[in-house]
């Protein structure tokens, strides 16, 4: 926030030198004008010798009526309330300090609101809305700021629909909100165009905002196609690439009356498209269940989808326990992590049938098995796990044996640490170092341990003195 203030005051004090505004102000976002707001008070507060005898004296002479545009965007930036009313009066030429009418619009001082208010009314046109929609949102956040957004809002309402394309593309997320807001409220896009927007915005707001939005227009059509209107809806959704867009087109093939076509998102990557899938199969008489378990029956069936495998521990019993557990053997990757992380949703991974999977070529077989060994840690042993650590093991090996030995506490934790300290992978030497200063001696270490003491002599380097001998006093060393 200081570098923000001293650039405001840098580009403040060149505008006092009479630089034109275009040339001292570079905006790259809504937010340099807003810091520009508060460097011109922080140059008049403390630097005041800087700008001229007007811009720290109230009010603003009558006689300075053809003041320049650098000039005017001090004064409408400047702490006496007087000065900046002024100004607002004669910034009506310079269309360049609209942004900072804007910011005035939200003034504490009502004069000074007032108007700077009437001011944006008749100057705000279609075009200089899209420019502004940034700022007038920013500023929208503030007290008094919904003034500006009740004004967007009335003014691009009536523009062309072309105008609007270029909010619907703004690289600002909360730009794009409220376009598409405004699009909704004011019905400007059809469904399919709502549904493709859904399909390719990356923020999961307008997401979800357009997705409901196209599906809920399309319930309310009367007259089209049916068949022909949904195609048009749900092909972009369902091909989505983010599961709360495709989660909502599957919802909606229950409405359609496609059970079939929801069956492919049984197996979808995504835990809530696959529940949703489920949803729509069971409303049209089908058995998910039975579905994952004849797919699930073939452990060697090379072309296995790793969905099918999670989704019958999400919706299975127990008992499917005996279709997951040949499935560790897998050729394919994804299905053993899967399989394992089956094991563990139903609560059944048993600690040495798994313990083999530590040593997997795929890293994603061993962060799942590892997050299924956790809770069972202080079974496995503690020199297995450690063997495991030794820098001829795979970064992913040595990542779960310490986060094993790290969850088993004692000696073998702060064993397993100083051992990694000198890793040749950078963050794991860090999670090792991390580890070493939260290392507490608990009821399980054996008061006076030898090799307590000297691990922690080993590494003494890590401490103060004063944490070093507190360390050793908990372990019942002598400092």
């Amino acid at each position: 926030m200081r570098e923000d203030l001293r650039g405001g005051t840098a580009v403040a004090v060149r505008l006092a030198g009479g630089a034109p505004l275009r040339d001292a102000l570079v905006v790259a976002g809504p937010g340099d004008w807003l810091v520009l707001d508060a460097g011109v008070r922080e140059v008049a507060w403390y630097r005041s010798q800087l700008l001229p005898e007007w811009e720290h004296t109230a009010p603003l002479p009558a006689e300075l009526t053809h003041l320049s545009e650098s000039r005017l965007a001090l004064a409408l930036c400047h702490r006496d309330g007087r000065i900046r009313e002024a100004a607002v009066r004669r910034s009506a030429r310079y269309p360049g300090l609209l942004p900072l009418i804007v910011i005035r619009c939200a003034d504490w001082a009502e004069p000074v609101r007032g108007r700077a208010r009437k001011l944006l009314r008749e100057a705000l046109d279609a075009g200089t809305a899209v420019d502004l929609a940034p700022l007038i949102l920013r500023v929208g956040r503030r007290d008094r700021g919904t003034f500006g957004i009740e004004l967007l809002e009335e003014v691009l309402s009536r523009a062309p629909r072309g105008r609007l394309a270029a909010l619907f593309a703004h690289p600002d997320r909360t730009v794009r909100r409220f376009g598409y807001r405004l699009a909704v409220e004011h019905r400007l896009l059809c469904p399919a165009e709502l549904a493709r927007a859904a399909a390719r915005d990356q923020d999961t707001v307008v997401q979800d905002l357009c997705a409901t939005a196209a599906l809920t227009s399309l319930r309310d059509e009367e007259g089209a196609d049916e068949e022909g209107a949904y195609d048009e809806v749900l092909t972009p959704l369902l091909t989505a690439r983010s599961p709360r867009t495709r989660s909502a087109g599957v919802t909606a093939l229950r409405r359609a009356g496609r059970p079939k076509q929801a069956e492919p998102f049984l197996v979808d990557c995504s835990a809530l498209v696959r529940a949703c899938a489920r949803y729509v199969v069971r409303q049209h008489g089908g058995d998910p269940a039975s579905w994952y378990r004849e797919r699930c029956a073939a452990p060697d069936d090379p072309g296995l989808p790793p969905g099918a495998v999670i989704g019958l521990a999400e919706c299975g019993n127990r008992a499917d326990a005996g279709l997951l557990w040949p499935l560790l053997a897998h050729p394919a990757a994804g299905v053993r992590a899967r399989a394992v992380a089956g094991l563990r949703t139903l609560d059944l991974a048993d600690a040495e049938r798994l313990r083999p999977l530590l040593d997997d070529p795929a890293p994603a077989v061993v962060r799942e098995t590892t997050a299924a060994l956790l809770p069972s840690a202080k079974q496995l042993p503690v020199d297995w796990l450690l063997e495991r650590t030794g820098p001829e093991r795979p970064r992913h090996v040595r990542v779960a044996a310490f986060r094993l030995l790290d969850t088993h506490g004692g000696v073998a934790a702060l064993r397993a640490a100083v051992r990694l300290l000198e890793d040749p992978d950078v963050k794991l030497r860090t999670w090792a170092g991390q580890s070493v200063r939260h290392w507490h001696s608990s009821a399980e270490v054996r008061r006076g341990d030898a090799e307590v003491g000297e691990l922690l002599d080993r590494i003494r380097h890590l401490f103060s003195d004063h944490v070093l001998r507190r360390r050793k006093r908990e372990a019942g060393l002598d400092g």
